[in-house]
């Protein structure tokens, strides 16, 4: 990590609306790279309000929340600019922010490895012992107790996301969001109690995200060396963060970036190591309009750019799908067998011939 020791600002807050929360984030973000590089770090701990919906950088909308169930809890909903999976967030969930410089030739996956250790210290405060694993999750027995997510911004800044389970709504969770049964690997979708807990859980005692926002700012200390000042946005953020409320966060365009829509669509899911992927196929007759491959990625891949891009106009015919499947290198990417690659996407081509 690039200037972490020494005076750090510390930001607060709690029951924010989904739009305002991410674009504060942002806002912050943006002090460093081309803005004020010299600037130390901000670590913004805070929560939402009960309830939002979040749907990480690089995933289907539609795929991942059920927005009519949304709309009889009153859930709201809105996209973070980092990836990883769809979350549910209130005041049971601890939501954490870092925006500092981007540290150089760092991949993004050893990033949120560093950084979950700050998380990890924190939760050891509150006697929760936790351990990185997969790609962005910090797990305790096995199950997840916080997801983590990161944006590398072109200027050289980072926002890094965290949402830390405190407690959960489960039967909330599993209403408003879509968890598909490939992910839990065959099991029935009740079966998410399996594979999270929290803090509330492991420890026999009810917490929220007022009472574990002092251990995760001590743990962001201590791994740091870091003095962590009270602090508050300056007018210049607070003007940003209200026009990207208004202009990407609460905007139609920006929730629907990588939803496909139109007749003679289909689609198939696809499991890998790198992320559980979803390829959105729109044909004509026996040739791709258009693809898309949206999931719980923490970056987009340029193979997965590339896989897009070769798809399009294609026929859908088993050689010719696999030579773009070879030449995008995308099953390297995802760390699958490239006939996985080829049979997700033949699969979702049938699915849009019986739609068309």
């Amino acid at each position: 990590m690039t200037g972490v020791t020494g005076a750090w600002r510390l930001l607060d807050g709690d029951g924010v609306a989904a739009a305002d929360g991410l674009a504060l984030d942002e806002a912050l973000m943006t002090r460093y790279g081309r803005g004020r590089p010299d600037c130390p770090p901000t670590l913004r701990l805070y929560s939402y309000r009960s309830h939002c919906a979040l749907v990480g950088r690089y995933q289907d909308l539609a795929a991942e929340v059920d927005l009519d169930a949304c709309g009889r809890t009153g859930t709201d909903v809105s996209r973070r600019l980092t990836g990883g999976g769809a979350i549910v967030m209130g005041r049971g969930q601890l939501g954490v922010a870092y925006v500092d410089r981007a540290p150089a030739g760092r991949r993004p996956r050893a990033i949120i490895e560093d950084l979950s250790a700050a998380l990890a210290a924190g939760l050891a405060q509150l006697g929760v012992t936790t351990v990185f694993h997969g790609k962005n999750d910090l797990e305790t027995g096995g199950r997840k107790i916080a997801g983590l997510g990161l944006y590398l911004d072109p200027a050289g800044a980072m926002l890094f996301h965290a949402s830390v389970l405190a407690d959960l709504d489960v039967e909330l969770m599993l209403a408003v969001l879509r968890v598909p049964a490939a992910k839990l690997e065959g099991k029935a979708i009740a079966a998410v109690t399996e594979r999270v807990t929290t803090v509330s859980a492991e420890t026999g005692r009810r917490h929220d995200a007022t009472t574990v926002r002092p251990s995760i700012a001590a743990g962001f200390a201590a791994t740091f060396g870091a003095r962590l000042e009270p602090g508050l946005p300056d007018q210049a953020e607070q003007a940003q963060a209200r026009a990207l409320a208004r202009g990407r966060y609460g905007s139609p365009a920006w929730l629907d970036e990588r939803t496909m829509v139109g007749d003679g669509s289909g689609s198939a899911v696809l499991k890998a190591p790198a992320g559980l992927a979803r390829i959105h196929l729109t044909t004509h007759g026996d040739l791709v309009k258009s693809a898309i491959v949206a999931g719980d990625f923490n970056e987009l891949a340029p193979e997965v750019v590339a896989l897009e891009s070769g798809l399009r106009w294609r026929r859908l015919d088993e050689d010719a799908v696999a030579a773009v499947v070879r030449g995008s290198g995308v099953a390297v990417a995802l760390g699958v067998p490239a006939e996985r690659v080829v049979a997700a996407v033949l699969e979702a081509g049938r699915q849009a011939g019986r739609r068309a």
